[in-house]
């Protein structure tokens, strides 16, 4: 596909829309290749240390929620991580009017790790004009849900969420009576 181009998968509301991110979520950049290079050792640190609390948290028999969402954040971050340390190195540049190619014979268009990533879920459920009376924004259009995203953004974003709505049963506190001493009870 050519950067911007679509394929509806379901009426206008689902569609493939291929888009290269440069940074983070929402396209988010800084610091330029050496902002890139940080983001991705950042990932790759991430990625290792939500592995070990895995890892460590396996042996306490944790809430099995609490497991699966650390679980997808990792996975989201491998696969995003995986995704800037490879496309670049494979596809040369796509534009609006060319298609990229698999490992052209001059080479990719980026080096190890500073590769972007390929976002395509596409879901504009909402697309109208605001009433007049919104302050600030009347009469503009109005797309919800106007990010374009990946699955393994999908699966960041879903083990976060996990983590925020479940925290109480994944994270319970011990009983204030259980932390009481002998002596107090007297």
């Amino acid at each position: 596909m050519t950067l911007g181009q679509e394929i509806n998968v379901a009426g206008n509301w689902f569609i493939f829309h291929f888009t290269e991110n440069e940074g983070m979520a929402f396209g988010i950049t800084f610091g330029g290749t050496a902002g890139k290079l940080i983001l991705s050792i950042f990932r790759i640190i991430a990625v290792i240390v939500i592995g070990i609390y895995i890892y460590r948290l396996r042996k306490k028999s944790p809430h099995p929620g609490l497991t699966i969402s650390f679980s997808l954040i990792m996975a989201g971050a491998l696969g995003n991580i995986i995704d800037s340390a490879v496309y670049g190195l494979i596809f040369n540049q796509s534009s609006y009017h060319t298609v990229a190619t698999l490992f052209p014979p001059e080479g990719g268009y980026a080096s190890f790790l500073h590769g972007k990533v390929v976002d395509m879920l596409y879901f504009p459920v909402i697309e109208t004009t605001l009433p007049g009376w919104v302050p600030f924004w009347g009469g503009e259009p109005f797309t919800f849900f106007r990010p374009v995203f990946n699955i393994a953004d999908s699966s960041i974003t879903t083990g976060v969420f996990l983590l925020l709505i479940f925290q109480k049963k994944f994270f319970p506190k011990k009983d204030s009576e259980e932390q009481e001493s002998p002596e107090q009870e007297t």
